[in-house]
């Protein structure tokens, strides 16, 4: 599907790699993803939290990244927020959504990735879609190169091509 190339793809995400063998994966799969989208990886600062910190510090530290990842989004794109409460579908229905949305129209679509306490209820009410890769929890560093393999996976199943299941 050679109309693809024209798709622009953002990851914003709460934090910066620290870890080199984060940092390869994701360098991994932003060559992969070349030849099928324009793909940017958008990050913001994240606060600092104590594990025995109050539920009014939490709150106050999703508000201050929520309004970090805001200013990153675009007004012209299909927002999906990762959460772990959202719509659960398999890589296949995924591929499917993702082409659903190109054909409709629809050339940007940023993937929103929230820090250790996830987004806050104005990012999520923002979104599109809501998207769960599993009920199990995720270090965001992890679940980057997750969300990262499936949209490659999406992009080699829309474009007919083999790929290991």
């Amino acid at each position: 599907m050679p109309f693809l190339k024209n798709m622009k793809i953002d990851i914003i995400c709460v934090g910066k790699l620290k870890e080199k063998y984060w940092k390869d994966a994701v360098a991994e799969y932003e060559k992969r993803l070349s030849r099928y989208c324009r793909l940017s990886i958008l990050e913001v600062n994240d606060e600092r939290t104590r594990e025995d910190s109050s539920e009014a510090e939490n709150e106050r530290v999703l508000r201050l990244e929520g309004e970090r990842i805001q200013k990153l989004i675009s007004e012209d794109a299909y927002t999906v927020t990762l959460e772990i409460l959202g719509e659960e579908m398999t890589s296949p229905e995924l591929a499917k959504r993702t082409e659903e949305l190109f054909t409709q129209g629809v050339s940007h679509i940023q993937f929103i990735i929230g820090g250790s306490l996830g987004l806050s209820k104005e990012l999520t009410k923002r979104s599109r879609l809501h998207l769960s890769f599993s009920k199990l929890t995720f270090p965001h560093q992890l679940m980057r190169v997750i969300l990262l393999e499936q949209i490659y996976r999406s992009f080699k199943i829309n474009s007919g091509e083999p790929y290991h299941k």
